[in-house]
């Protein structure tokens, strides 16, 4: 298998086995559809009504996490440059950790659906439109983006149509929202997570069986340079590094983690806080499962072809063709096993595109359209939820086909997705962990974070990371009998890579023929090279540091913030470590045990901010008075 040949097309099977994924997907959403009928609120809808469990949430936790891109691109990471990838487990841990403990609390004991109405409680109105609307551009984008550049991947190399797969992914995918809500994701997810790691594993055995077992894989790999977990190197600037993957990674993942909607909606939605907490933490064990399969796999499949790289023998135009190529080239005589993989793609973009999709309804309803019209019954409002689903993937479905044209802003869109992330998280590290933060704070912070993070990407597509920086690792063409052709790519272009931000699967630019002796300036060569991984760290820390020093000269430190809305609340600690007015742990619950409305909450607080108060507050035990601010 060192000589890259014409590989195969798909068969009959190969087609019956995709469509039978896409219609299974499509039968769940019909069956939630039926089964739920008669609960019309958009609670049931959006979140489930909070009576999920852990182990199907945490399935779709991991399976939003493996997007197509992921199953694309990741065995190409580790192909070109080696398993470091794989140091992502780590920060896995940390990341899961901190926001069970720090983040989940928060959210479940306020009983919110949209993760932006926070932003309202502890700030005020412009800060939670600010992120709502940041979301709603970044997920629309990137929805579609994740929905065509898998299909161009592999309509390039297996022949699969190109539209056909765009237009019958989009529709299912909205199909299954629309009718069934959050079981419907959540369910389907289940099922697409099995078929990703069939995918995966039909992969690997294959390449084990021509390779003569594990071992040859792995020396081939340790041969090649391809063992190199363990890059202590502290300089920023490097693309990939043990410090890099462990600080700049977990940036990444707090924010998908801990505040990212998609995600959150999902964990919330279960029936208790410790069933919330349990998803997460067995999620943890299905992120090492996908990263150890996606590492295997690429690690295979440069044993494979260690001796004749398909990309630089021309045979595939782009790195993210690779793992499509090699299922086509080893499982060609397997009628069926190729459409397998094809569906476990297609089952990572579904995955993907539906958790977007229900978050994007989420908080179009609880932030932009419930606080306008208040009249509106629940009834009307599940059929508006509805409705914004299936306007929303028909955006997705339409953003997929302006990707196909936008040429260099595809990577720019890909690029605003990942540094997005940062300034967001910091807005809610600012609420969360710092009392005196204040509203004018938060909104001067979040500017400037999004302006350098915003600054920073831009500027590292326009000038991307040098080699030395990057450091790709050797590969070889000695073995493939055939005339050498360089990729069809033009040695001064760039070519960029499909990547997922939150995930990272792949270099944020990847340089062909980068001219060392190109001038450089000090700028060019220092801040636009820093790592794509610090992009949502800077992000963070400016809003933060921003956020404190601007709140702290606007009178931050002398206003009062209710627990509730800090990480500190007496229920899950013995005492509280800052001032407050009052513990509200009993007070904004109604006799249900429900959680007040916002508007419960203007008439005990006496504003529309519930993290602050501007009337005098009457205590049984004492007669004085406390002001607060107004923001």
């Amino acid at each position: 298998m060192s000589n890259p040949s014409a590989v195969s097309t798909f068969v009959v099977w190969d087609y019956v086995v995709f469509a039978g994924m896409l219609l299974i997907s499509a039968a769940i959403g019909i069956y939630y559809a039926v089964v739920d009928r008669a609960k019309q609120s958009s609670k049931d809808f959006l979140i489930g009504g909070r009576t999920m469990t852990a182990v199907p949430v945490a399935l779709s936790l991991t399976a939003s996490f493996m997007s197509a891109v992921t199953v694309l691109a990741t065995p190409a990471e580790i192909y070109r440059y080696g398993a470091i990838f794989s140091i992502f487990g780590i920060s896995y841990l940390f990341v899961i950790v901190i926001c069970s403990e720090f983040f989940l609390p928060v959210f479940y004991r306020l009983g919110i659906t949209s993760t932006y109405e926070y932003l309202e409680m502890r700030f005020n109105k412009v800060v939670r439109l600010c992120g709502t609307l940041l979301f709603i551009i970044q997920t629309v984008l990137y929805t579609g983006i994740v929905i065509y550049v898998p299909a161009l991947a592999l309509n390039q190399v297996t022949g699969f149509d190109l539209w056909g797969a765009v237009v019958s992914t989009g529709v299912v995918c909205t199909f299954y929202c629309t009718m069934g809500g959050l079981k419907a994701v959540v369910w389907t997810d289940v099922f697409q997570v099995g078929i990703m790691v069939a995918g995966f594993v039909s992969v690997i055995i294959r390449a084990i069986v021509i390779r003569g077992g594990l071992t040859p894989i792995l020396q081939d790999a340790y041969d090649g340079g391809r063992i190199n977990f363990w890059d202590f190197d502290v300089n920023p600037l490097r693309r990939h590094t043990f410090w890099t993957i462990i600080v700049g990674g977990s940036f990444i993942w707090i924010y998908i983690y801990g505040v990212n909607q998609s995600q959150v909606q999902r964990y919330i939605a279960c029936k208790t806080r410790l069933q919330a907490k349990m998803s997460l933490y067995i999620n943890l064990l299905g992120l090492w499962i996908i990263v150890g399969c996606a590492t295997l796999a690429g690690l295979s499949m440069y044993s494979v072809y260690r001796d004749c790289d398909p990309w630089t023998a021309g045979k595939v135009k782009a790195p993210d063709q690779l793992i499509p190529y090699l299922v086509m080239d080893i499982l060609r005589d397997f009628p069926g096993v190729p459409g397998l993989f094809v569906a476990a793609a297609y089952s990572g973009t579904l995955s993907t595109v539906s958790s977007s999709i229900n978050a994007l309804a989420a908080v179009t309803v609880e932030d932009l359209i419930r606080p306008q019209f208040t009249s509106l019954t629940d009834t009307k409002l599940s059929w508006i939820s509805k409705g914004t689903t299936l306007l929303y993937g028909l955006m997705c479905i339409g953003m997929a086909g302006l990707a196909s044209l936008m040429g260099g802003l595809l990577q720019a869109a890909i690029t605003i997705f990942g540094i997005a992330g940062g300034p967001l998280l910091g807005l809610f590290v600012l609420g969360l962990f710092f009392p005196w933060a204040n509203s004018v704070g938060a909104l001067v912070g979040v500017i400037a974070g999004f302006a350098l993070s915003l600054w920073v990407g831009i500027g590292s597509q326009m000038y991307p990371q040098p080699l030395a920086y990057s450091r790709p690792l050797n590969l070889s063409t000695a073995g493939c009998n055939v005339s050498f052709t360089f990729p069809d790519v033009n040695l001064t272009d760039v070519v960029y890579l499909p990547t997922m931000p939150p995930l990272a699967t792949m270099e944020t630019t990847m340089q062909v023929g980068v001219t060392l002796a190109e001038e450089r300036s000090v700028l060019v060569d220092n801040w636009y090279s820093l790592s794509y991984l610090y992009f949502s760290t800077v992000g963070t820390l400016t809003v933060v540091a921003v956020g404190l020093v601007i709140s702290i000269f606007t009178g931050g430190r002398k206003q009062y913030v209710n627990p509730e809305m800090m990480f500190l609340a007496k229920e899950d600690f013995p005492k509280c470590s800052f001032k407050c007015h009052k513990d509200l742990s009993t007070d904004n619950k109604s006799e249900t045990g429900q959680w007040k409305s916002q508007n419960s909450l203007v008439t005990d607080m006496g504003t529309i901010n519930a993290a602050f108060t501007d009337i005098e507050l009457n205590y049984p035990e004492t007669k004085e008075k406390t002001n607060g601010i107004r923001l």
